[in-house]
């Protein structure tokens, strides 16, 4: 028997994104046979009441696959409690239900924490004080911690000690959603199934990788979260570090949890540190234009809505190789890809007609991550009925179009894998720190009065004009590709 645990039960993530991916999952057929979710939050309300409310959010976010007939089927399993995550009580009477609700010999729980990061602590402590964080013969318990995880090196490492005084690191799953994405799964396939890529994913091939998570939107309703926050700690130490570790490993022993993470882990503990002064030169910060009028914005705000960095990997695969990320706000699409851009061939046989003073490029391999998920592949054919003048031409390979319908949403990976007890897409508690140790002097360095004001850049535009000139200054362009 398994049981889910939902703390945070009536919010956004809960309604549009868990159960949604729970129903999915369900309805094919890759759930647990046996299996409880349990919704907890404060809010009064009966299980009826909650099963109702959720079946018009999964109507509109499970992918256009809703069926009544299955909701009603699925429905059956959820149940509701109302409790103070703060009181003991609470947590005793949710063990009783558990207990009643499983009947089984053998039972394995997971807690997903869907709460704001303040009851981080509340909920693991109550979880240990009711004796429901410890293994036993035919009993595991897991739980799932959503970011942010922490907010600096040292909020996480508090964190940390305070998740690991009731639970052990083996218990523990740190979600991060873009993980998920089988696109993100899919450069590990790349790299290490594919003997035409395997020997050329080095320093001797590449000239640099660029790294870009724009998004559409604006702050809007988050302008409280986003001023403590910024771009750095909501896109850069999660999100796209993540992606780069994934890009830069080198191959695990095997494809298991502990073999993958400890290489992620070697990924991150190499990325040379910087200096202040270094900082300023190896990175841009800028602020949309109309950001300081949102609701909940400061006065006068310096949070930085666009971030790029230039990043090197002191190994041996990756020494010389600039690594550039970048993220944004209010860009002119919403677009998450890795460009692997390909080193000039040794000699130059054909004429350049093009004016500039940087080099042509070479071959590209572009990685689209979301939301026109695919591949290309950059290359330079001759141009007929000229004197041997080339241009880029590519190859695409897109996932929709191959394997048909739409691809399943990044949590059902990722919830159906912590069920199975599978850790290999989640952070552990070094690698999370190895990220903040990275990020930390940029964002101290981002806040002091040695930076100038970030640069403002309009709604739609593809962030501030001195990244341009930042990036070019380094013999590099950047690859702008809005999804169609």
């Amino acid at each position: 028997m398994h049981s889910l645990v939902i703390f945070g039960a009536s919010g956004d993530l809960t309604s549009r994104k868990l159960i949604p991916a729970l129903y999915n999952l369900f309805r094919k057929n890759r759930l647990p046979k046996f299996i409880n979710v349990v919704g907890f939050s404060r809010t009064k309300m009966s299980s009826g009441d909650w099963r109702n409310k959720l079946a018009e959010t999964t109507k509109q976010f499970a992918n256009k696959s809703f069926s009544q007939d299955v909701w009603n089927q699925f429905a059956a399993r959820i149940h509701y409690f109302a409790g103070d995550i703060e009181e003991s009580e609470s947590f005793g009477q949710l063990d009783s239900l558990l207990k009643t609700l499983e009947g089984e010999d053998e039972v394995h729980r997971l807690f997903y924490l869907s709460t704001a990061p303040v009851f981080y602590r509340s909920a693991t402590e109550q979880l240990g004080k009711a004796g429901m964080s410890v293994d036993s013969p035919g009993h595991s318990c897991r739980i799932v911690i959503e970011k942010p995880f922490g907010t600096d090196l040292e909020s996480a490492q508090n964190l940390n000690e305070t998740v690991h005084r009731n639970f052990d690191e083996s218990q523990i799953y740190r979600i991060d959603h873009y993980l998920g994405k089988e696109t993100v799964n899919n450069i590990l396939i790349l790299r290490f199934a594919n003997a035409i890529f395997e020997p050329i994913w080095n320093r001797n091939y590449i000239g640099n990788i660029q790294i870009t998570a724009n998004e559409e939107v604006m702050v809007g309703r988050r302008a409280g979260y986003y001023e403590k926050a910024g771009v750095l700690r909501d896109m850069f130490q999660n999100h796209l570090l993540q992606i780069l570790t994934f890009a830069a490993m080198e191959p695990p022993a095997r494809f298991d949890a502990k073999s993958v993470r400890d290489e992620k882990v070697k990924v991150l503990q190499s990325i040379r540190s910087m200096t202040a002064d270094e900082v300023l030169q190896n990175s841009v910060c800028g602020q949309y234009r109309s950001y300081r009028d949102e609701a909940g914005v400061k006065t006068g705000s310096q949070t930085a809505t666009y971030g790029a960095l230039r990043l090197f990997i002191d190994n041996w695969r990756w020494n010389g190789v600039p690594i550039f990320l970048r993220s944004g706000k209010a860009m002119s699409c919403r677009t998450t890809q890795i460009v692997i851009n390909f080193r000039q061939p040794p000699h130059k046989m054909f004429a350049n007609d093009e004016v500039s003073t940087l080099p042509l490029p070479g071959n590209r391999l572009v990685l689209q991550l979301q939301p026109a998920e695919g591949i290309q592949v950059h290359f330079e054919t001759k141009i007929p009925d000229t004197d041997m003048q080339m241009r880029s031409s590519e190859l695409r390979f897109n996932f929709l179009d191959k394997f048909c319908g739409e691809l399943p949403d990044s949590y059902e990976r990722l919830l159906l894998d912590a069920l199975n007890g599978d850790a290999s897409l989640f952070a552990r508690s070094d690698e999370v720190e190895a990220a903040w140790r990275i990020i930390d002097p940029i964002q101290k360095c981002w806040e002091s009065s040695r930076i100038i004001d970030p640069e403002f850049y309009e709604q739609g535009s593809m962030g501030p004009a001195h990244a341009d000139r930042w990036i070019e200054s380094f013999g590099v362009r950047w690859f702008d590709l809005c999804p169609m």
